[in-house]
């Protein structure tokens, strides 16, 4: 970012092309929607291009991204366009069509490709569900790896307040999954 702050356009290409993917995964999990989520990404480096002369290393470079990432997938979510739509946890097919299989003596039946894509929609579906604080902290702790301490720097809140919103999502998902299967 650093470079990049200087104007050279390789070091912001090379950010984009390491970070550009799974900040799409990321704003996925929020919008529902891939296409959107491309779309809030472009926004977001857009928006780090046109600010990156006020960028100051005062944590990771990710922390800072995410948090802007973040505020973004937020207030698109508030809009309240969004909510309670589920997407597949599977990735997009190509414009060339689905990438093609290739048989494994070991790989898994039909039904259990089903019940697997059924789990993740229903994984999905509890998530949408949750407030968008808490689905935030989660996401970023447990998916993207961030420590507590990123998560309140990237969500601009207490350690604390990270520690409850963790814990509260965690119990949410845990016992809707397990009211689903009883």
């Amino acid at each position: 970012m650093l470079a990049a702050q200087r104007d050279d356009e390789g070091a912001f290409e090379a950010l984009f092309r390491k970070y550009g993917r799974q900040l799409a995964a990321f704003a996925r999990q929020f919008v529902g929607s891939h296409a959107r989520a491309e779309e809030l990404v472009q926004d977001v480096f857009l928006h780090i291009y046109q600010t990156r002369h006020r960028y100051a290393p005062r944590a990771r470079f990710a922390t800072w991204l995410y948090r802007i990432a973040t505020n973004a997938c937020l207030s698109e979510v508030r809009r309240g366009e969004y909510r309670g739509k589920v997407t597949s946890l599977e990735p997009p097919d190509t414009d060339d069509g689905p990438a093609p299989q290739i048989a494994d003596a070991e790989a898994r039946t039909g039904e259990e490709i089903l019940l697997s894509r059924e789990s993740g929609q229903r994984i999905q579906a509890v998530l949408a569900a949750l407030p968008a604080q808490q689905r935030a902290a989660l996401l970023l702790a447990r998916v993207e790896g961030f420590s507590y301490e990123e998560v309140a720097e990237s969500l601009n809140c207490s350690l604390s307040a990270v520690k409850s919103l963790v814990h509260r999502a965690t119990v949410t998902v845990r016992d809707r999954l397990a009211d689903e299967v009883r």
